[in-house]
């Protein structure tokens, strides 16, 4: 294999990865991921010692120990593309040797864990609901840009989406990590969440601008094939669950349920439900 190019893989003068600036021993094997990046002190604040921290952008980490386990968290931002920078370049830190720019002979897999919020799509799904993503779909188009291999029925559920919604890219559909779910969400709502490539229109918000698909959100609502139904909003989940997957890694999304779409609520104190999932997710590393 081809060592990889200085432009490919760009690393700062100081050994850092170049927009996390993290290096490879910055990080723990687990990472709790939040897309705030204020969100990052809502979890270290209960870690037993913060031993690193590192500011650049959007992206947060925090590295230390909880209960004398090592984790790390980290924010990503909002989206898949930096969902994308994110994931590339954790992977980078795992598994690239940043002298030889060659990958490692022994592969790491990391174990991710996302704390989001998001909104729900169906009515039965009250606020303060921990939802686990069973499935992430992908409503952005980040895979086209990649060889993602779906299962059978993945394929089928993103041709019947597409033309249910009318969409001009066929959704992916990915699954979470199985063994995650067992461990950090075997008592959480299981459900498939929608990633969105934005807040507004592909919500099926509209607040000046005219939006294409009027009865969006009504659609998501009733679409479902067999007895896969949409969940939730978000706009990161399938990002995640995809490169994870082509990477090898484990990775599970949780989502806190801080409002509710068909009943148009929205939580009085959305702190306190995201507060409850990290404190349920750190008792669980």
């Amino acid at each position: 294999m081809p060592t990889i190019s200085e432009t490919d893989l760009i690393i700062n003068k100081d050994g850092s990865v170049y927009h996390l600036n993290l290096k490879p021993e910055n990080i723990a094997d687990t990472i709790i991921t939040v897309g705030d990046p204020s969100r990052v002190f809502r979890v270290s604040q209960h870690f037993d010692t913060i031993d690193f921290e590192m500011n650049r952008r959007e992206f947060i980490t925090h590295s230390g120990k909880y209960k004398g386990k090592k984790v790390t968290v980290m924010s990503s931002g909002m989206g898949t593309d930096n969902v994308e920078i994110f994931m590339t370049e954790l992977d980078a830190l795992a598994n690239i040797d940043f002298k030889t720019r060659l990958p490692k002979e022994k592969l790491k897999k990391l174990n991710l864990i996302r704390i989001g919020t998001s909104g729900s799509l169906q009515e039965d799904i009250r606020l303060g609901t921990h939802l686990v993503s069973e499935y992430g779909v992908g409503l952005d188009s980040l895979m086209t840009f990649y060889n993602l291999r779906q299962s059978g029925a993945e394929n089928v559920i993103g041709d019947k989406l597409r033309a249910y919604l009318d969409l001009p890219l066929k959704p992916y559909i990915v699954e979470g990590s199985r063994s995650l779910q067992n461990k950090y969400a075997q008592d959480m709502y299981k459900g498939n969440t929608v990633t969105c490539p934005g807040f507004y229109a592909p919500q099926g918000r509209k607040i000046r601008l005219d939006i294409r698909n009027s009865h969006l959100m009504d659609d998501m609502l009733s679409f479902h094939h067999d007895d896969f139904w949409l969940t939730n909003f978000d706009m990161e989940t399938a990002g995640y669950y995809a490169l994870a997957k082509m990477m090898g890694h484990e990775m599970i999304s949780l989502n806190a349920i801080i409002a509710n779409r068909p009943r148009n609520r929205f939580s009085k104190d959305p702190n306190k439900i995201v507060d409850g999932l990290i404190k349920k997710v750190l008792d669980r590393l």
